[in-house]
């Protein structure tokens, strides 16, 4: 009768440890998709940031391009112009000689007819030069009109070129100051916490910046004993120290994953499996960041790895040590950039 009780508490047990690990799997699940589509617009800007450079350097070359082309239409213009008012010149030059002739021939009908025929002539000839004449100051004004329009479109193009190579300009430069202000953010944190923790440092525990954000890592040996998940005394003055520079910044997001190795736990043991182990670890050090202190709850997730992410995939005793760890993951806000993101 005792074994009958006792097999029926160990169910009880196993079946609440159950329903208590389903909810923070599932809320994992959404905020690691949540975590991911925050990386992913965020590699997304950079590459359209890497891409608004190349077209601005494009429209900047453009620009210079069409700075040539109008440099030599106006050169052209000049040019046509020139010939049109020489052309205007001779025209009237014949023209006038050409009155004279008529008058002198009217004068002449009553001389010689020997005369009269020359000047017929030659007043035939200077008529075939002046339509001549006439002819090409009609095809130089043409060109020059030609000109002048092309030169117009020019003009215009490169205006809106320009406004353009502005607005692009004006993004790029938003969106590098944005970025720099988010890198400046993260510098400045990766200090102020490697400060705060100076005297953890080389005892288990690492700061570093890695794809835009501050790793926090802290080694088993810092933190838990080996399958526990109670923090020691050492590991939760580490803790405090952190959450005293959270509760200074209140626009970072917080991520604490927990790593174990690959090997299994015991059988019988109360936590079911190493993602159990990892998930029960990182909710364990959420609540010591949370105790006593003014950091928003929703700021902090708690997230389990399992062996599934190891540092060094070697089977020996040093690689699995590295192998278990717990990572604080500080992520500042990008609100900035999203509202970019979305205006677009």
């Amino acid at each position: 009768m005792k074994s009958s009780k006792t097999i029926v508490a160990l169910v009880g047990i196993l079946a609440m440890l159950w329903v208590s690990s389903c909810v923070p799997a599932r809320k994992y699940e959404d905020l690691l998709e949540r975590r991911q589509s925050c990386e992913d617009q965020n590699m997304e800007l950079r590459r359209e940031n890497e891409e608004m450079l190349t077209q601005n350097n494009e429209l900047k070359r453009m620009r210079d391009d069409l700075k040539e082309q109008v440099e030599v239409l106006r050169k052209d213009t000049t040019e046509t112009g020139m010939i049109k008012r020489r052309l205007e010149s001779n025209y009237d030059r014949l023209l006038r000689t050409y009155e004279i002739l008529l008058d002198q021939n009217e004068k002449l009908l009553e001389g010689k007819e020997l005369e009269t025929n020359q000047i017929l002539a030659r007043l035939q000839e200077t008529q075939e030069d002046l339509h001549k004449r006439e002819d090409e100051l009609r095809r130089a004004t043409a060109q020059m009109e030609e000109k002048e329009k092309n030169l117009n479109e020019l003009n215009q193009r490169l205006q809106l070129s320009a406004q353009e190579l502005q607005v692009k300009e004006a993004r790029v430069n938003e969106l590098e100051s944005i970025l720099a202000r988010q890198d400046s953010t993260v510098q400045a944190l990766r200090r102020t916490v490697s400060n705060a923790l100076l005297g953890f440092e080389g005892q288990g525990l690492t700061v570093e910046i890695k794809n835009g954000k501050v790793y926090v890592s802290l080694e088993e040996s810092l933190l838990f004993a080996s399958g526990s998940t109670t923090v020691d005394q050492r590991g939760v003055s580490a803790l405090r120290e952190l959450a005293k520079v959270l509760e200074r910044n209140p626009e970072i997001n917080v991520l604490i994953e927990g790593h174990t190795d690959d090997v299994p736990l015991r059988p019988g043991s109360a936590i079911r499996d190493n993602w159990d182990l990892s998930v029960l670890r990182a909710t364990a050090i959420v609540r010591i960041l949370l105790q006593n202190s003014q950091i928003e709850p929703q700021r902090l997730t708690a997230a389990g790895r399992g062996e599934f992410m190891p540092i060094d995939p070697a089977k020996t005793t040093e690689a699995r040590r590295k192998n278990r760890r717990t990572e604080i993951i500080l992520t500042p806000k990008l609100d900035d950039l999203f509202q970019i993101i979305q205006s677009n």
